[in-house]
């Protein structure tokens, strides 16, 4: 693996740009670091861009499929457009939070709530693609640090798909850490606004037990498809939970408006008032997410997703 950049975040106002020159055949996702992200390319055009912060904290956005369209909500990163809903500030196109850490919000941003700051990122380049590796203190609205996550972000793609691995852990490493009972989080994406179910153009949910719909949001399953259309092509974001991955299967918080995440801290909500999901850490103590995001064209069952997803969960975690 051939290392690209490390660098701590003050230093990269001294840099100017930090080009990957890789060996790789077309095809391969290749990267080039700046002061503000990291931009993601296949054959010199876009696949997405890494910020180091949007609102209070990191995201992906733009993320553009296979087909060259993009498959993500662009606002509040832009002005809205008529296809997509004015609505949900914090949903910022693709983000790893959580709406109650130490009874401080890291999900919304309006209010007295929790800001997730970039340390340090290491970007990259191995024999398929791009990996990011970033470090990520969680702060409270008065400063003070309430735990930290690393994550590695393994960017990659084939003729015919793009997918982005993602691995996080979570670290009480400023003393002990409650992740509250909420359905307010955590892992997952705003898809376009052409995708939204509630349009009634073709957008639909389907998950690994075969609900669909209203009917998949708050209910355990190994994978989600969220499939619609985009400038008249059918295009779908897969989320994969990979069995070594927390508390897996996840529950997934997945709506027909466009948000889709997975979250195994909101059974509260998703089950009923009798059932606790919050989980409490002792200091140094951590947690282990896994995660593949698929951007495909065609419905689940032209995507193959099921069996995607075989071939994903049978393959050890990196």
């Amino acid at each position: 693996m051939n290392r690209i950049c490390r660098l701590a975040l003050p230093q990269l106002s001294l840099l100017a740009a930090c080009l990957i020159v890789s060996p790789l055949s077309a095809g391969a996702p290749q990267a080039e670091q700046d002061k503000d992200g990291v931009t993601i390319t296949i054959d010199g055009k876009m696949f997405t861009r890494y910020l180091y912060k949007s609102g209070a904290k990191p995201i992906l956005w733009p993320i553009v499929g296979p087909t060259g369209k993009e498959m993500t909500r662009g606002y509040p990163m832009r002005d809205v457009i008529a296809s997509e809903k004015k609505d949900h500030i914090h949903h910022r196109s693709f983000w790893f939070t959580h709406g109650d850490v130490n009874g401080i919000s890291f999900w919304h941003e309006q209010g007295e709530n929790g800001n997730i700051v970039q340390r340090d990122i290491n970007v990259e380049q191995d024999d398929q693609g791009v990996v990011i590796s970033t470090t990520n203190d969680w702060m409270g609205p008065k400063g003070k640090k309430q735990c930290e996550d690393a994550r590695v972000l393994r960017f990659r793609s084939d003729e015919k798909q793009r997918w982005i691995d993602v691995e996080l852990t979570v670290t009480a490493s400023a003393g002990p850490v409650e992740f509250g009972d909420t359905k307010e989080g955590c892992f997952g994406v705003r898809v376009a606004g052409t995708m939204r179910t509630e349009q009634k153009g073709g957008g639909k949910i389907t998950n690994s037990e075969g609900q669909t719909n209203v009917a998949a949001w708050g209910k355990p399953a190994a994978w989600v498809d969220y499939t619609g259309p985009v400038d008249g092509e059918t295009v779908g974001i897969a989320i994969f939970n990979h069995p070594s991955s927390f508390r897996f299967p996840s529950y997934w918080h997945v709506r027909t408006y466009g948000l889709f995440t997975a979250n195994p801290f909101g059974l509260h909500d998703f089950k009923g008032e009798e059932f606790d999901s919050s989980y409490s850490m002792k200091p140094g103590e951590s947690f282990t997410l896994r995660y593949r995001v698929l951007f495909h064209s065609g419905d689940t069952k032209q995507a193959h997703i099921a069996e995607e997803y075989e071939k994903y969960a049978t393959k050890k975690a990196e």
